[in-house]
Order: C-alpha cells, then sequence, then structure tokens
C-alpha cells in the first residue's frame, strides 16, 4: 500500500473484484511497455521480472471465497494497481527518454521495484495471515452476541495482519489501534495473536521512527506480561532489539523493554540468552542511573539472571556486587532493595569468592541496615547466611548483628524467620558465639517458633536450639521458659512429615538433667512418643526414653 493510502479504502466506489479487473487490465500494458526500453536495462530486467510474478498473485488473492468482502483485499488490490500505474508511467518516460536526469530516474526505477516486492509480499502476507478467512462484517449488519463476537474477532485479526502489510505509516496507525484496544480488550487480542503476528512486531522494534519502537514495545510488553507468549517472543528474535532499547530508547521505551526483560528472564535459557546478547551491562546501568520503575526492573531481571549459576561470575566481572549493595542503601523504590538483596542472595549462595567479594564492598552493613525496617525481608537474611562464615564473630557483633536478628525472629515474616534460625546454626561454632546469641534474647523467640505451622521452620528452630542448649548458661534459659518443653514433645511425633524430632531428642536430652523438666517430658507422653523413635532408631532416643523410664520408676518407689 502507498503512504497515501494508509489504511482506509480509497472513496472511488469501485468493489474489489472491479479493482481486481482494473489490476489484471495494467499488468500486460506495464510489461509491453517496460520490455520496450532500452535504457537502464538492468533494472528494467529486475522490474520485468517481478512484474511476471503479479498475475500470479492476483489469481491467489480472486481464488480466496472471502476476498472480495475483506477490506485489507481491496486496499491491496489499491496499492497493487497503484504501482502499475507508476510502472506504466515510468516506462513511458524511458522510452521517450523524457525524465529529468539520469540518476533520478535509477532512484524512481529503485523505488518502483522495492514498491513491486512490497505488493508481492504483501499479497502472499494476506494469504498466508488467513485474514482473508475472515470477512469483514460492517457494524450495521451485526445482530446476535455471537456476530459480534465473530465481527470483533475478524476485526482484530485484520488489524495483526495490518501490522505485516504495506507501508510503515499504515503500520503505525495499525498500532495505534491495536495499543488502544489492548487497552480495553487484552485477553480479545491474546486470543487472536499468532506467531506471524509476534514475528511482526518483533520486526517493528528496529523500525526508523522511534513512536514505532515506542508503541511497539508497549505491546510487546502487554504481551510479556501476559505469559502467553514468551517463547514464541524469544523465539522469534525479541531480545537484541529490547537490549538496544534498554541502552538507547527512549524513557518510555527503555521503561517498557525492562519490564519485557524483566518477564522474560524467569526462565533460565532466557536469562543465559540476556547475557550472551549483552544485556548485563545496559540493565546493570540502569540500576546506577534510572528511573523508579525501570530501576526496580533492571534489578529483578538481574535478580532473575543471578540464579543461574553459571552467569555469576559473569555479572560480578560487569560490576553488579557494588551497584546491587548500593541499591540496598539507596534504592528509589522497596522493590529496588528486595530485587537487590535476593540477586546477592543468589551471588553468594556457591561462590567464596563471590562472598568475599560481597563482604569487602560492605555488603553486610548494607544488609543488615536494610533488615531495620518494620517488616524484614527473607531475601536479606539468606544473603547474611550466606556470608557470615566469611567474617569473624566480633566483626559481625560490632556491625550490629544479633540485635537484627532478634529484629527478625520478631516482626519477619515466617520465611524470614526460618533463615534468621538457620543463620544462627551457622554462627554457633563456639560456646562464646552461643552466649552472644542466648544473651541477645534469642532462645524465647526461637521456642515460640517450635510452634509454627510449617515444618521446616520448626525444624530448623529445633536445630538453633539443640546447638544453643549444649552452652549451661542458654540451657538454664530454656528449662526455665514453660512452653520449651511442652513444644519439644509435640516434636516428638514419629510421623515421616515431622522432620524436626532428632532435634527435639537432642534438645530434650540437654534438659533432662532437671526433674521438673522430666516430669514435664513424663506428663506431656514423651515415653510414649520416644518407644516409637527407638523402634526407628532416631539417635538419642534410647538413652532420653531410658533416662525418663528411670524417673518414672523412682516417682513409683517415692510414692510408695
Amino acid at each position: 500500500m502507498g503512504e497515501g493510502t494508509g489504511n482506509r479504502v480509497l472513496a472511488d466506489g469501485k468493489s474489489a473484484e472491479e479493482w481486481l479487473w482494473h489490476a489484471q487490465e495494467l499488468v500486460p500494458m506495464a510489461l509491453d511497455k517496460a520490455r520496450k526500453v532500452k535504457g537502464f536495462p538492468s533494472r528494467w530486467k529486475i522490474i520485468i521480472f517481478k512484474l511476471e510474478q503479479v498475475p500470479s498473485r492476483l489469481s491467489d488473492l480472486s481464488s480466496h471465497p472471502f476476498f472480495s468482502k475483506n477490506a485489507l483485499c481491496k486496499e491491496q488490490l489499491q496499492a497493487v494497481s497503484k504501482t502499475l500505474k507508476e510502472a506504466i508511467e515510468l516506462a513511458d518516460l524511458c522510452l521517450k527518454e523524457k525524465y529529468e536526469g539520469k540518476l533520478k530516474m535509477q532512484s524512481d526505477l529503485d523505488a518502483l521495484s522495492g514498491k513491486l516486492d512490497l505488493n508481492l509480499r504483501d499479497c502472499g502476507l494476506l494469504i498466508k495471515t488467513g485474514v482473508l478467512g475472515e470477512a469483514t462484517l460492517p457494524v450495521s449488519l451485526v445482530g446476535s452476541s455471537s456476530e459480534s463476537e465473530t465481527a470483533t474477532h475478524g476485526h482484530l485479526k485484520e488489524l495483526l495482519a495490518r501490522l505485516q502489510i504495506g507501508h510503515l505509516e499504515a503500520k503505525h496507525k495499525a498500532l495505534d489501534s491495536l495499543v488502544e484496544i489492548m487497552k480495553e480488550d487484552e485477553k480479545g487480542v491474546l486470543s487472536v495473536m499468532g506467531r506471524s503476528n509476534i514475528a511482526a512486531l518483533v520486526e517493528l522494534l528496529t523500525a526508523t521512527s522511534h513512536r514505532i519502537r515506542e508503541k511497539t514495545v508497549t505491546v510487546i510488553c502487554s504481551l510479556a506480561e501476559s505469559g502467553s507468549c514468551e517463547s514464541w517472543l524469544v523465539s522469534e528474535g525479541v531480545l537484541p532489539p529490547l537490549i538496544r532499547l534498554v541502552e538507547s530508547g527512549s524513557t518510555v521505551g527503555k521503561e517498557k523493554a525492562i519490564i519485557s526483560l524483566q518477564r522474560l528472564s524467569m526462565t533460565t535459557e532466557t536469562a543465559r540468552a540476556i547475557v550472551g546478547h549483552g544485556g548485563v551491562r545496559p540493565l546493570i546501568e540502569i540500576c546506577r542511573t534510572g528511573g523508579s520503575v525501570s530501576q526496580a526492573a533492571a534489578a529483578s531481571t538481574l535478580k532473575n539472571i543471578s540464579a543461574v549459576p553459571e552467569v555469576r561470575q559473569v555479572l560480578a566481572e560487569e560490576g553488579i556486587i557494588k551497584v546491587m549493595i548500593n541499591l540496598l542503601d539507596c534504592g528509589i523504590l522497596l522493590g529496588s532493595k528486595e530485587y537487590a538483596a535476593e540477586c546477592l542472595q543468589n551471588l553468594t549462595a556457591s561462590n567464596e569468592n563471590l562472598r568475599r567479594s560481597v563482604v569487602s564492598e560492605g555488603g553486610i552493613r548494607s544488609l543488615l541496615v536494610y533488615l531495620d525496617g518494620p517488616l524484614p525481608q527473607e531475601s536479606a537474611v539468606r544473603a547474611l547466611r550466606n556470608l557470615v562464615s566469611s567474617v569473624s564473630m566480633e566483626v559481625l557483633v560490632s556491625l550490629g548483628f544479633l540485635p537484627r536478628l532478634v529484629h527478625v525472629l520478631k516482626s519477619g515474616s515466617l520465611g524470614a524467620q526460618q533463615a534468621a534460625a538457620s543463620t544462627i546454626c551457622q554462627v554457633c561454632r563456639t560456646n562464646e558465639t552461643k552466649k552472644l546469641v542466648g544473651e541477645a534474647g534469642c532462645i524465647p523467640l526461637l521456642i515460640r517458633m517450635l510452634e509454627a505451622k510449617s515444618n521446616s521452620a520448626r525444624e530448623v528452630a529445633a536445630q538453633a536450639l539443640s546447638s544453643l542448649v549444649t552452652m549451661s548458661q542458654n540451657c538454664r534459659e530454656v528449662k526455665k521458659d514453660d512452653k520449651s518443653v511442652p513444644n519439644l514433645v509435640q516434636l516428638l511425633d514419629p510421623s515421616p512429615q515431622n522432620t524436626a524430632k532428632k532435634y527435639a531428642v537432642s534438645c530434650l536430652a540437654s534438659l533432662s538433667s532437671s526433674k521438673k523438666c522430666k516430669k514435664l517430658m513424663i506428663s506431656y507422653g514423651a515415653i510414649g512418643y520416644l518407644k516409637k523413635l527407638f523402634e526407628m532408631e532416631t539417635p538419642g532416643a534410647k538413652k532420653l526414653l531410658e533416662r525418663l523410664e528411670r524417673g518414672k520408676l523412682r516417682c513409683l518407689f517415692s510414692r510408695k
């Protein structure tokens, strides 16, 4: 379609059949004149070759049962006719040698050749897209709701086809309409979206017009967020143009491109591909300098990428550690800080060199300050757990590590509390450390955690307590807590789902030196549980059972 025609049907009253006849009449005239031209032989040879293909394309269109009812088909026939007329006019000028100049004519012939390419391609696409199967129903003829749905469906397919057919300006108008429709009926658009439509959108991401790129990436962002087109988007090559937009797009273009990458990077393969296409550096730059939404989306994308172990070193070499620590300190949105903490958690999960880098850049201090908030996040605690073995307890204490652990155990989500208990297990390697943890106030909070609904939370709380009670001062504190024995006895449940039982046995064994605690264990049914655990060969169950049974016998004899 010519730029002047855009998406509209020319208001001259001709039907699609009449435009077909008109085009069919023009083809032999154009060929006849083109073959007579002597000048510019190489260019006219190419043009003749393309003109010879037009009849078969027109035949393909006309043989379709709905060709006369579809607006796109009529517009395409108009565009073909216009190109054929231009071919006849240029041939006449060449035959009469009445053109302005040789260079100008060469340029005009090249443009004509390009228009013929476009016409031939677009005719083929009309058949290929299947849009001709959707007869365009005038709104006035739509009656029932099912007819209305059919009309809407057909309109959407036609609109999507326009993204592939015609000149850039026509595609721009189609994009405008698509953006507006997606605001109201995103599901409707997704229901008719095909792979060829995705390919057309990806191609428009590289258009010279920044307005077209911006609108295209807005549509692609919606598609990525819908979760239904990720594989098509990636396989059609969306990543390189998205990364280029992150580097040099407009503010809106950058934001939409980053949000698209955020969603697409959730799969391991795509995360790797983003690294392979050079996406890490521009994302890191956005974390440094971007606006609030872009910064958060870039941090989230990098967090997703950092979940892939083999690319973590590449991320570190691009400077991600310093940037994520800075985000923890100065991130505009809370979301940015949370993503930064998750990223640091991933980076420090298994690589000692990266742990040392985080420590040397001041990461522990930043993570601890971040935990001061009213809702301390699990990711930050897990990042700390990864780091505590890389520094001395003296350094951790000087940074205020223990009060933050207590704060998490009091105010954090269950996941954060669980991570804090796991961190306690990690640091309690000496009696001095165990004493400091006990004095900080962790023990009562861990005892309450034994009542958690989550089995894994109960297990790690029991594990932390089993380590702490080996220090006599802590053991005395546990004995004084009214909840300790009942909660621990409940964890002797022999069911396979209860993974805390071996730690509960260990804790109760430490408490069994107290007569009061032994009586409580017996009264809460510990002996029955321990008999089953003894049969299951749970470590320590036999010894604790014997101790409680001896105590029970003494009680009986003393009563007599």
